[in-house]
C-alpha cells in the first residue's frame, strides 16, 4: 500500500539529523507557548479577580488566589486539545523545509520550487485549521455517533488532512489546477495516509511530532504518485 509506505519513509526521515532537530525546535516553540499561555492567565486572574470573599464556615477565602493556581489544572487539558493544532501551526512553517530536506536527500532531479512566504503562511493556517477540524469533530460527534464515529471521524478527516498535506508538497511542483487534479486522481491513496495521519493525532504525545512526519511522508507519496503519473511531475508550478 503506497501510503504506508510513504508514512514509513517519513518516519525514517523524521530521525534524521537535519529533520529532527525541526522536530526538536517546533516542540521547544510549541511549549513555550503553552507556558506562556499559563502564566498570562495566572496573573490575568490574579489581576482582574476579587481579593477576598466571605464564606459561612470556611471564612475569608482569596479567590484571586484560589483561581489563579486553581488555573494551573487547565494546564495538562489545554495541552490534550490544543497541543496538535498549535503544533499544526508551527510545522506548517517548517514544512517547506522538510519537503526541501526529504527531496533533497531521496529526489535531487526532482526537488521542486519553494512556496513564497505568504504562500507558506496560508498553507501553514491550512494545515492548522484541517488539523482543529480533526479536534472539534472528535469532541462533537462521538456522543452522538457511538460507534460509527470512527468511521465518519477518520474518513472525514482522512480526506480533509489528506487534501491539506498532499497540496502544501505538490504545488512545489506542479500549477494548483494540476496539482488537484493530480490528487483527484488519486483520492484513495491521498485520504488513506490522511487517515494515517488523523490517527496519530489523537495520539497524545506523538501528535506533537506528526504534523512534520505528515509532510515528510506526503512529499514521499507526491513523488511516489506523480513518477508513476507520466507528465504530471513536469508541470512547472505557478
Amino acid at each position: 500500500m503506497i501510503a504506508l509506505r510513504a508514512l514509513a519513509l517519513g518516519w525514517g526521515d523524521l530521525l534524521r539529523p537535519r529533520i529532527l532537530s525541526l522536530v526538536l525546535t517546533g516542540l521547544v516553540m510549541t511549549l513555550l507557548l503553552f507556558v506562556a499561555l499559563q502564566a498570562g492567565t495566572f496573573w490575568l486572574i490574579r489581576a482582574f479577580t476579587p481579593g477576598s470573599l466571605s464564606l459561612p464556615w470556611l471564612g475569608a477565602i482569596d479567590v484571586g488566589n484560589t483561581l489563579s493556581w486553581g488555573s494551573l489544572a487547565l494546564f495538562p487539558l489545554m495541552g490534550f486539545f490544543l497541543m496538535a493544532p498549535v503544533a499544526a501551526g508551527f510545522a506548517g512553517l517548517f514544512a517547506e523545509r522538510v519537503a526541501d530536506a526529504v527531496e533533497d536527500i531521496h529526489y535531487p532531479a526532482r526537488r521542486g520550487l519553494p512556496l513564497d512566504f505568504l504562500d507558506g503562511l496560508l498553507e501553514s493556517l491550512a494545515v492548522m485549521a484541517a488539523v482543529v477540524g480533526v479536534a472539534v469533530l472528535s469532541l462533537v460527534l462521538t456522543p452522538f455517533l457511538g460507534p460509527l464515529a470512527p468511521v465518519l471521524f477518520y474518513g472525514a478527516n482522512g480526506w480533509l488532512l489528506g487534501r491539506e498535506f498532499f497540496q502544501l508538497v505538490a504545488r512545489r511542483h506542479l500549477k494548483d489546477p494540476h496539482a488537484t487534479d493530480l490528487r483527484r486522481r488519486n483520492s484513495g491513496t491521498v485520504t488513506a495516509a490522511g487517515a494515517l495521519v488523523a490517527i496519530a493525532l489523537t495520539v497524545p504525545i506523538v501528535n506533537i511530532a506528526v504534523p512534520l512526519l505528515a509532510a515528510a511522508a506526503f512529499t514521499h507519496l507526491f513523488h511516489l504518485i506523480s513518477g508513476r503519473s507520466g507528465p504530471d511531475s513536469r508541470y512547472p508550478r505557478g
